[in-house]
């Protein structure tokens, strides 16, 4: 049931209703290891709705332990060093859902569930169901001890760094990564401290751009800042951009070594593709359908819309490097190489697929399915 719910989401179909118009597709119940045509029908809309309720807090915690293994196994050698972006996203609620909260930044009642992507592979490691309000300090240790003790068990020796926006750069969470010897950067707001300390900067860059340089000048900094609520000083490093706007100052919080302008725009900056990772999970597989009244129920079938999202990103590495289907979001793989019309005709011996000849995409088709039936079982 569990494999014919992710199929589905992955299809497109993300709402349980799907499950009574296709309880009897062929397509389907050749995937999950049925005949097509004499074989028994799949689940209905009532089944897969219990099947949702069912699991409770501890299933869902040793399937979220399961997820974080999946990720480990996903690795053909130990990798040197890997990269976790951590990020939040605005889960929109129309009813009476347990953890739902009204927040005042999305104006919307709302789930905020923390995602957790692995940044040079996009391989999902954790997503995790919460209410919709900024998480604070001990939530975010909480989570990262979590799912990097289980990645450490796995890989002691692995290179480890966690990058995140600004309500991530938790004093509890920055000691927490400096006591286990993990790398962060995370970005820090700013107060009216930080831009004295840029001004000299901001001066510069201004002067820059009316000597002109461009018409945005950046330059960079960087100094040992301790905000109040921190019991230690920590490496801060500024950029500073006078553009026609005025002058713009963002400011990072990290424990990595490296120049300021590097570790700015080449790793700090590269946090934006975890926004395309979500938008992936969240638009194109409709992770944001948890309509459901219970809180492990909507948890549950965010781990099933993450099963999805592993078919893809499986399905998507299996091209060739060079091949425009390895750049392509998971909205068009689906459309082109999985929605596609055909007949299936089961006989004594044989299943026969006849698919239409005019397909446009037959090339790449015809080199997914060989890729994959070399796959082992």
């Amino acid at each position: 049931m569990i494999r014919y719910r992710a199929l589905l989401i992955a299809a497109g179909y993300p709402d349980g209703n799907d499950c009574d118009a296709l309880k009897s597709d062929p397509a389907f119940k050749m995937a999950v290891g049925r005949l097509p045509e004499s074989g028994a029908d799949l689940c209905s809309q009532p089944t897969i709705s219990r099947l949702e309720n069912l699991p409770g807090p501890v299933a869902l915690k040793r399937m979220m332990a399961a997820m974080v293994e999946l990720f480990c196994d996903s690795f053909v050698q130990v990798p040197r060093r890997i990269v976790l972006d951590i990020d939040d996203t605005e889960d929109r609620v129309h009813g009476g859902q347990q953890l739902a909260l009204f927040n005042a930044y999305y104006d919307s009642r709302c789930f905020q569930p923390i995602h957790i992507y692995e940044a040079t592979t996009g391989k999902p490691v954790a997503i995790i169901l919460r209410p919709g309000k900024t998480p604070d300090g001990a939530e975010v240790t909480l989570v990262l001890r979590h799912v990097i003790g289980h990645i450490r068990a796995r890989w002691p020796a692995v290179d480890i760094v966690v990058r995140g926006d600004s309500h991530y750069a938790r004093p509890e969470a920055m000691a927490w990564c400096e006591r286990q010897r993990i790398g962060y950067i995370f970005g820090l707001a700013g107060n009216p401290v930080l831009l004295r300390w840029v001004s000299d900067l901001a001066e510069d860059a201004a002067l820059g751009r009316v000597g002109g340089e461009g018409d945005k000048v950046r330059r960079y900094g960087e100094f040992h800042y301790a905000a109040k609520s921190w019991k230690v000083e920590r490496r801060v490093i500024a950029r500073v951009e006078a553009g026609p706007q005025g002058a713009d100052s963002r400011f990072i919080v990290t424990n990595l070594p490296g120049l300021p302008k590097s570790l700015y725009e080449k790793v700090y900056c590269a946090r934006g593709q975890a926004e395309n990772l979500i938008k992936a999970h969240k638009l194109h597989l409709a992770s944001d359908r948890t309509s459901c009244t219970k809180a492990t129920a909507n948890q549950f079938r965010l781990l099933i819309h993450t099963a999805a999202y592993w078919l893809l990103l499986s399905l998507r590495g299996l091209v060739p490097r060079t091949s425009f289907w390895r750049d392509a979001q998971f909205d068009t793989i689906r459309l082109c190489l999985i929605k596609v019309a055909g007949r299936v005709t089961e006989m004594v011996t044989r299943i026969k697929i006849a698919l239409p000849t005019a397909y446009p995409y037959q090339i790449g088709f015809a080199m997914l399915a060989g890729r994959i039936a070399k796959l082992p079982p």
